[in-house]
């Protein structure tokens, strides 16, 4: 991986997540610990294939944003890039407010 090249920076971030995949139950509650304005990383021993179509819901704070996406890599029993696709411009505004904060390190790791 050490010629990752993304189209944005990542910031840590810590919020819970539920993984919504057509036709089944939503997942249990997930960690979220990396967003990016096109994605994010997810903790969860219950990865999902690469190219996997799902709705993410990631909550913090009283906030929420929703998106669908597609999982762009996993790491078996540890978690999951999820890349967004076709974010609500309502949403979109939800996400460039935490990605504000979390480069000023306000939901970094403790």
């Amino acid at each position: 991986m050490g010629d990752e090249r993304r189209r944005t920076p990542r910031f840590p971030f810590i919020a819970t997540a539920e993984i919504v995949v057509k036709g089944s139950p939503a997942s249990d509650p997930e960690r979220v610990t990396e967003l990016s304005l096109y994605g994010c990383y997810v903790e969860t021993v219950n990865t999902l294939e690469k190219g996997a179509n799902l709705l993410i819901k990631v909550y913090v704070e009283g906030k929420y944003f929703e998106s669908n996406g597609a999982v762009l890599y996993a790491q078996a029993g540890e978690g999951m890039g999820v890349g967004f696709q076709n974010v609500n411009p309502h949403y979109l505004m939800v996400l460039k407010m935490w990605l504000i904060e979390a480069a000023h390190n306000k939901f970094g790791r403790k």
